[in-house]
C-alpha cells in the first residue's frame, strides 16, 4: 500500500512540474527565447567571430537620449538632408552596434537619396561582442524592460507626428518587429532578417503595420517550421505579411560571416529597400 501511495505521490508531483515546465514556456516572449538560444553551443557555432572592419566614413555620429527608465540610450543616428519626419530604426545583430551596422545605416540613408533619418539603435548599452562567446553572454543579458525602455525613448526622440518603419537582424530582427509594435500608430513596417517571430496571437492581433521577412531554409534554430507557423498567424488574424526564404544559413546577409551569401544578401537587401520605401514613401 504505501508503495502505491508513493508511485501516486512521484507521479503527481512529476505532472505538477511538467505542468509548470509547460506554463513557463507558453509565457515565454519571443525575444526571451531567442535570448534562451544564445546559450546553446549549436547556436554558437552558427556564427562565426566577425571579420574585423573599420568603417571611417561615416555619414552620422554617436548621439544619446533620454529612455522611459530614467537613464540614457546611444544610437548612431544619420540626419535627413530635409526636414522630415521619417526614420528608419535598425537593429544589429548580437554582436552590438558595430561598424558594420553603422554601414548599413549609412546605405538605407544613400538608398533615400539622404531624404530619410536613420537611427541604429544600441541595444547593448555601449558594449561589443568580437566573439561570439561575448556575443552570448550580451544577448542573455538584455532584460526585455531595458530594452523596450531604449526603444520607446527612440521613439519619443522622434516625436509624435513620425512615422517609424524597422530592419533588424538575428537578435535585431525580433526586436525590430518588437519596436514596431511599441511605436503604435507610428509604425508604418517592419523588416525582420532571420528574427525570432511573434508567438502570442494575442500581440499578432495589435499589429498594424505590414511586416517583411526574411528567412534562411537552412537555419537550424529559426526553422521553417517557426517561420511557418508565424506565417499562418499573421494571415489567421489578417495581417499584411510578405516573406522570402532563401538556400542559405543563418545570418546570410553578413558580411563579416564566413557562410556570407552575396547573392542572396543583395537580393534579400533589394527587396527590403522596395518594401521600406513602399511603407516610408508617400505620393
Amino acid at each position: 500500500m504505501k508503495k502505491i501511495s508513493l508511485f501516486i505521490l512521484t507521479l503527481s508531483l512529476s505532472f505538477h512540474l511538467f505542468a509548470q515546465d509547460n506554463i513557463t514556456i507558453c509565457q515565454t516572449s519571443s525575444t526571451e527565447s531567442f535570448s534562451r538560444l544564445a546559450s546553446f553551443s549549436d547556436f554558437k557555432d552558427e556564427h562565426a567571430n566577425p571579420k574585423p572592419f573599420h568603417y571611417t566614413e561615416q555619414a552620422g555620429k554617436m548621439m544619446t537620449f533620454k529612455t522611459s527608465d530614467g537613464k540614457e540610450g546611444h544610437a548612431y543616428l544619420v540626419k535627413a538632408n530635409t526636414d522630415i519626419d521619417n526614420y528608419i530604426f535598425v537593429f544589429h545583430e548580437w554582436w552590438g552596434l558595430n561598424d558594420y551596422i553603422k554601414q548599413e545605416a549609412d546605405k538605407f540613408w544613400h538608398a533615400f537619396n539622404k531624404n530619410i533619418n536613420v537611427i541604429a539603435i544600441d541595444l547593448y548599452d555601449g558594449q561589443v561582442a568580437t566573439t561570439r562567446e561575448t556575443a552570448s553572454e550580451l544577448v542573455r543579458s538584455v532584460s526585455t524592460a531595458r530594452a523596450e525602455a531604449i526603444i520607446k525613448g527612440a521613439i519619443d526622440y522622434t516625436g509624435n507626428s513620425s512615422e517609424i518603419a524597422t530592419i533588424g537582424w538575428c537578435f535585431g530582427g525580433g526586436w525590430a518587429l518588437q519596436a514596431a509594435m511599441l511605436a503604435g500608430d507610428q509604425a508604418n513596417g517592419a523588416v525582420m532578417y532571420y528574427g525570432m517571430p511573434e508567438k502570442d496571437e494575442q500581440k499578432i492581433k495589435a499589429i498594424n503595420f505590414p511586416v517583411l521577412g526574411i528567412f534562411a531554409l537552412k537555419d537550424s534554430h529559426i526553422t521553417p517550421e517557426v517561420v511557418n507557423t508565424f506565417s499562418d498567424k499573421m494571415e489567421k488574424a489578417d495581417k499584411d505579411i510578405t516573406i522570402y526564404n532563401y538556400d542559405a544559413v543563418h545570418a546570410f546577409a553578413n558580411p563579416s560571416n564566413p557562410d556570407y551569401d552575396k547573392k542572396a544578401a543583395e537580393e534579400a537587401y533589394n527587396k527590403s529597400i522596395m518594401f521600406l520605401k513602399r511603407v516610408l514613401v508617400k505620393d
